[in-house]
């Protein structure tokens, strides 16, 4: 079997998509489709994912896997590489792992809650407010983690995972405007790891405007 991607052009999946190309992995990528507008692919995704979220990955044995961090964690294991993932005994294992849970247990959700305030807010005149909240406080975690940001890569000489999630993240609201007046670090290690040619190739597939 040949693992497959659940994905959406632009979306999270893009970040497992990225790290998939660099490490060479066969697989194929099966397009979800909105799953905000799409009622039935939203359905079909939710057999596999009941959270119907993206990225899922089905593994060569059939077994799924979910949850961008686990994937991570998961494709540095498979490979026995620690390119992407600094290994146990390197002095910037404890940084990735913080930085890669801050990134997924605080800026990711901001996303989950904005893209479609419906979900979680009931009146529809509250859903602007929460909608500049939820961002404003996205900008604020923003600012924290370009203050931690290395150069040239997030961990300094040591690129890893946290560079794709940089570089796929970046063209998401507050978009690429706001990070270069704001976020100087993050703004260039994305152009950094979009030179990469694997890379860049998965981030011009997702986010063709640039």
């Amino acid at each position: 079997m040949t693992m497959h991607l659940y994905a959406n052009k632009g979306w999270g999946s893009a970040i497992v998509e990225a790290q998939l190309a660099w490490y060479g992995i066969d697989f194929q990528l099966v397009e979800s489709g909105d799953l905000f507008q799409d009622a039935a692919a939203r359905e079909k995704l939710a057999a596999i994912n009941p959270l119907a979220q993206i990225p899922t990955l089905i593994l060569d044995s059939g077994e799924i896997l979910t949850e961008s961090a686990a994937i991570t964690l998961y494709l540095a294991d498979l490979t026995g590489s620690d390119a992407l993932v600094p290994g146990p005994e390197t002095p910037e294992r404890s940084a990735f792992l913080r930085w890669l849970v801050f990134i997924v247990a605080n800026i990711y959700p901001t996303y989950t809650y904005a893209d479609d305030p419906s979900r979680f807010v009931a009146e529809e005149s509250a859903r602007k407010p929460f909608f500049k909240a939820v961002n404003a406080y996205a900008q604020k975690l923003y600012t924290q983690l370009d203050s931690a940001a290395g150069s040239p890569w997030f961990l300094d000489e040591h690129m890893s995972a946290l560079d794709i999630y940089i570089g796929v993240m970046t063209n998401w609201r507050p978009g690429k405007a706001w990070h270069e007046a704001n976020s100087p670090r993050l703004t260039a290690i994305a152009a950094s790891i979009g030179e990469n040619p694997a890379v860049g190739a998965v981030l011009a597939r997702n986010f063709p405007d640039g």
